[in-house]
């Protein structure tokens, strides 16, 4: 997935100028954490939410529901 992601360590210019929280959980992101740029959402993330929407993408960058939907 690393076309789908930048990841880079929080830093004070990133967390004063964009944002200070995860775009998913709105956990608080602080300085030296790892963060994850998401390139087909523009967003930030915390690990937690990137390895999980890493776990439901494909190698397009494209979540996939495996759950069924209505009509499955």
């Amino acid at each position: 997935m690393s076309s789908c992601f930048v990841d880079q360590v929080a830093n004070q210019d990133i967390l004063s100028r964009v944002t200070s929280h995860c775009s998913l959980c709105y956990d608080e992101l602080k300085v030296g954490d790892m963060i994850y740029y998401d390139m087909q959402e523009y967003r930030y993330l915390c690990k937690k939410c990137h390895e999980e929407l890493c776990e439901s993408m494909d190698n397009n960058c494209e979540v996939v529901d495996d759950n069924g939907g209505l009509f499955d």
